[in-house]
């Protein structure tokens, strides 16, 4: 498929949500050489899931695709990943040398430019790049405008909208030592 006919199709799916009121304006595709691996839409209304946005959905349909043997949530003990590593690319500031590889190869088109949460879920699924059709403006002017939260995320913690403050860091550093000190943990 095209640039455009990826373009088309998440579009569509934006449409589509729209039209069964399952939620907002946005579908998204992952695609890897032209052909789609996973579609998402907007399912927030539907489910009631604050994260079920299009690129989220997409994403999270792209790893079922790609990593089938992946234990669902109550299944069985597994003892390992199923995530393949891969060397960390050339020029990368990343100071792991090698990562699970997961969505690399891959691009996400989306009828809007994604929001913070998307956007986020964008780099950690290491997709190579992001199209969409929406800029952030338009997204803007039909009720959905993020710049709050990137505001906000500027803030120091004191200073937040959403009340945000460190506890007991004895904790996290017992959980913390423990994956620094796993010697065959496997980098996301």
């Amino acid at each position: 498929m095209t640039p455009d006919e990826l373009m088309n199709e998440a579009c569509r799916l934006a449409i589509e949500a729209v039209a069964n009121a399952w939620g907002g304006p946005f579908g998204a595709v992952i695609a890897r050489d032209g052909e789609i691996v996973a579609r998402g839409q907007n399912r927030v209304l539907l489910t009631g899931d604050v994260t079920a946005h299009g690129e989220i959905e997409a994403i999270r349909k792209a790893v079922q695709v790609l990593n089938p043997r992946a234990p669902s949530i109550g299944s069985e003990h597994v003892d390992r990943s199923t995530l393949t590593l891969v060397p960390r690319p050339d020029g990368s500031p990343d100071r792991v040398p090698r990562r699970a590889r997961m969505l690399m190869g891959m691009e996400i088109y989306t009828c809007g430019a994604p929001c913070p949460m998307c956007m986020s879920a964008i780099y950690w699924a290491r997709l190579d790049a992001v199209y969409f059709a929406s800029d952030v403006a338009a997204t803007s002017r039909i009720g959905f405008d993020d710049a709050f939260q990137y505001e906000d995320f500027a803030r120091p913690l004191a200073d937040r909208s959403v009340k945000v403050e460190q506890l007991r860091p004895d904790l996290g550093a017992a959980a913390y030592e423990t994956w620094a000190e796993k010697p065959d943990r496997h980098p996301y």
